[in-house]
């Protein structure tokens, strides 16, 4: 018998399945090793095919007796058409790694008379065997086949208690004809009530469901509420756990149709549910989903595309969506807009503006205005919380010698290094390179070598100074090696940590219940870079910053939002939680410079070892591209990071009203040596 088999490695430019032989009778889906060159690689039987008149290899084993959901198989032609992505990597998406190592599985081949004749005898086969001493473990061990169909098994689940309100929005949400729709509710509204109701309703029915979150680590109190509401159907998928026990998880998943609940980061999107019922995205606007490299896409666009094929519904649950999506749900008639606090005891916290031009605001300190002192001051006496909030890390962004001017730049990305005071080095935040602080300019030997700007670090030892009593933590990106986030926050919960200074790291949806006071440090520092969707990321951010005030457990909550530009759209409305207004003035903005929703985008870069060359390519894409009337394209220009090891980058940027026009005139750069192409990009820095 012949097969056309999609191996997972890309073998040739633009290469597809190729055509394999086997005594097995195989189906569509299922994960084998087949000979490529000199190599020996993992495929997914794509299709079986007539006899050929050629000579072919045979398949050399196959790895698992169950095939890959038709929904998983589908999307790797779509995913792979739809970005311009090879197809091997598309396909690799879908296979679990390790699943080739010998101790993964007893691998059924033609010698292997034990072919498995049932789901469950199969995953005896393909499941390593646990010991009996072993204890159950929900965040990293599978479930008991017999815990993970309890509902089918007749054991009721808890009803979801709901209010008003969100009775409305789940009818609404159940009455939708389009498979996306978008629950936008506003902080501490209450859309994990509704999701839960929605996976209750789904389990009931025999059906799987699964919850993306953006990071496990730091959504950890919705996992927590998932996991006491529906105990061992819930399974987690993330990158914390071992090979082993996510090719495990995976291998469970493929042979056991129980219903169960998924929760993970982007991937978990992929797990092999054969009776998925439903998705959900929670914190949608999240960057966290879009996946930046090889193959490049979006897992809110994979997601209703596969809500879409398997006509199911998909969620996305955020206070501040994205504007494409708002824009889309609002015509479509897919929006449900949650609007009241879920707790009637939420209280509307006082906002003060501090213009940090007017420095008569800053008498004790140069980074904290005076009342924000004053606060937290109160805080620490009543044993109350105060979140210090600026999205920089480190201690200073900029290192120069201010004789000759030199600055501290990384030797691979050629990008100013931030200084870390903590351990006194410069490190860059691109690529991780770090070095000691030198004591004298390296050009013109000049001993004052000075730092400019601040950071989370810098801002953690100026409050010791200020509170030297006070415990403080700091989550940003520079703890999460050595400290557990969950075990952090269950301090920050527990009401023994004073201050909490970070980055967007604490802005992600966590309920701090003794938090009283807010201090957003420089709330337009991102307005400043050179992005169409700068704007978009502030209001997000800040709206999820103030958002971790007000929500019930105390009596009186604060906010102080410090910025050079108060009076500015996306500071007011973030202040006031207008998403609706701020979506309208965006919306006008993107029109008049044609930008998305408006319009489809791509981003085409060369990156060569010389400028001479690199600009040689740009410019003769340029002159292809510009012949073809139904684009607009901008001129050649240096990407954001010009220069890296890698050499040097420009790019253009290109515009079309028809997506598929675009992409059609973007097919020949998909494969091209030296080029790199991403459709629909959410950023463009």
């Amino acid at each position: 018998m012949f097969y056309e088999v999609m191996p997972t490695e890309v073998y040739r430019s633009g290469g597809g399945a190729l055509t394999y032989s086997s005594d097995l009778t195989l189906q569509p889906g299922q994960i084998v090793l087949i000979p490529l060159g000199r190599k020996v690689v993992t495929g997914i039987i794509w299709k079986k095919i007539p006899k050929v008149d050629f000579p072919t290899k045979p398949i050399t084993k196959l790895l698992c007796p169950f095939p890959i959901p038709k929904h998983l198989l589908k999307s790797i032609s779509w995913l792979s058409e739809y970005y311009l992505s090879p197809l091997p990597l598309t396909a690799n998406l879908m296979v679990p790694a390790g699943i080739a190592a010998k101790t993964a599985l007893k691998s059924i081949s033609p010698e292997n008379k034990n072919t498995p004749k049932s789901p469950l005898e199969a995953s005896e086969h393909a499941l390593p065997q646990k010991s009996p001493n072993t204890k159950h473990k929900p965040n990293t061990c599978l479930p008991e086949l017999s815990d993970a169909s309890r509902t089918q098994s007749g054991t009721k689940l808890p009803k979801i208690p709901l209010n008003s309100a969100q009775k409305v929005a789940l009818k609404e949400l159940q009455s939708i004809r389009s498979s996306t729709r978008l629950l936008r509710g506003i902080t501490g509204s209450g859309k994990t009530n509704i999701y839960l109701s929605l996976a209750y309703d789904i389990l009931t029915k025999g059906q799987s469901v699964t919850l993306l979150v953006p990071e496990i680590a730091l959504t950890s109190q919705l996992v927590q509420i998932f996991e006491r509401t529906f105990g061992s159907q819930v399974i987690l998928m993330h990158s914390r756990q071992t090979m082993s026990e996510r090719r495990r998880i995976w291998l469970e998943i493929i042979s056991n149709n129980s219903p169960r609940i998924i929760i993970g980061p982007r991937s978990a999107l992929l797990a092999p549910l054969h009776n998925l019922g439903l998705i959900i995205i929670d914190e949608a606007h999240e960057s966290a989903y879009y996946q930046e490299s090889p193959p490049r896409y979006s897992a809110l666009r994979l997601a209703s595309f596969i809500a879409s094929t398997r006509k199911i519904p998909c969620i996305l649950g955020t206070a501040t969506p994205n504007l494409v999506d708002y824009h889309l749900a609002k015509n479509h008639h897919s929006l449900i807009e949650l609007t009241q606090k879920a707790k009637t005891t939420a209280i509307n916290h006082h906002i003060t503006i501090i213009d940090l031009k007017n420095r008569d605001n800053f008498t004790k300190n140069r980074y904290f205005s005076t009342p924000l002192l004053t606060a937290i001051e109160k805080n620490i006496q009543a044993k109350h919380q105060t979140l210090i909030f600026h999205n920089r890390r480190g201690s200073a962004p900029l290192t120069l010698c201010e004789n000759c001017g030199w600055q501290a730049l990384c030797p691979e990305c050629f990008l100013p290094m931030t200084l870390h005071t903590d351990n006194y080095t410069l490190a860059c935040h691109v690529c991780g390179h770090s070095e000691k602080v030198p004591t004298s300019c390296p050009d013109c030997g000049h001993p004052e070598v000075i730092h400019k700007g601040f950071g989370t670090k810098l801002l953690e030892s100026e409050l010791k100074i200020i509170f030297p009593t006070a415990k403080i933590a700091r989550f940003d990106g520079d703890n999460t090696k050595d400290d557990d986030l969950a075990n952090l926050y269950n301090e920050v919960k527990a009401g023994e940590i004073d201050i909490l200074i970070g980055t967007q790291t604490l802005a992600r949806g966590l309920d701090l219940p003794h938090l009283a006071t807010v201090g957003i440090i420089q709330a337009d520092a991102g307005l400043a870079l050179p992005d169409f969707a700068s704007e978009e990321r502030t209001f997000e951010l800040l709206t999820q910053v103030i958002g971790r005030v007000g929500r019930g457990h105390l009596d009186k909550a604060e906010v102080f939002v410090q910025s050079f530009q108060p009076d500015h759209p996306v500071i007011r409305t973030a202040i006031q939680a207008d998403y609706p207004k701020f979506a309208d003035f965006l919306l006008h903005k993107r029109h008049e410079q044609q930008m998305p929703p408006f319009t489809y985008l791509a981003r085409l870069s060369v990156t060569y070892k010389t400028e001479r060359t690199t600009l040689a390519k740009i410019r003769q894409a340029y002159t292809v591209l510009s012949q073809n009337r139904t684009l607009g394209i901008s001129p050649p220009m240096p990407a954001f990071h010009e220069r890296t090891g890698r050499g040097f980058t420009w790019q253009i940027v290109i515009k079309s009203s028809s997506r598929e026009q675009l992409r059609q005139a973007l097919v020949p750069y998909a494969s091209t040596n030296g080029f790199t192409l991403v459709l629909d990009p959410p950023s463009l820095l």
